[in-house]
């Protein structure tokens, strides 16, 4: 009986160490979006929107950006799918979206970035 208890919290902790190794990863993805995004506390509107809450937030509607028709008009909720097309090739997702950034073609990339940025609540506060 000891060895399963042992087994199973060997395997949880491993599967916590992936997630966070995909944060991590993840954040070294977003090093590229930070030419245009903020995120975290004090995020601010920028080039692109503030990227706090992404996970769950309807496109087009952080307060004070100025989106594009397409976005605002999208109907998108943005979860781990819709973020995940869109980041792959953002302008085949939203037609007409304002922005101008090819996409990421590495699928590993894609959902370690969606790892980083669904970490931080709509605060900015990253979750731990």
């Amino acid at each position: 009986m000891r060895k399963i208890v042992v087994s199973i919290a060997a395997v949880a902790c491993l599967a916590n160490a992936a997630s966070a190794q995909d944060r991590a990863e993840g954040e070294k993805v977003f090093a590229t979006c930070k030419a245009c995004h903020q995120i975290g506390e004090g995020a601010k509107n920028a080039i692109g929107p503030q990227l706090n809450g992404i996970v769950g937030r309807k496109a087009g509607s952080v307060p004070g950006y100025n989106y594009s028709d397409a976005n605002k008009n999208s109907d998108i909720m943005w979860d781990q799918s819709s973020l995940a097309e869109y980041l792959k090739d953002p302008k085949a997702k939203v037609p007409g979206t304002k922005m101008v950034f090819a996409g990421i073609k590495d699928e590993q990339k894609v959902q370690d970035l969606i790892a980083f940025l669904r970490q931080f609540d709509a605060a900015g506060k990253k979750a731990q």
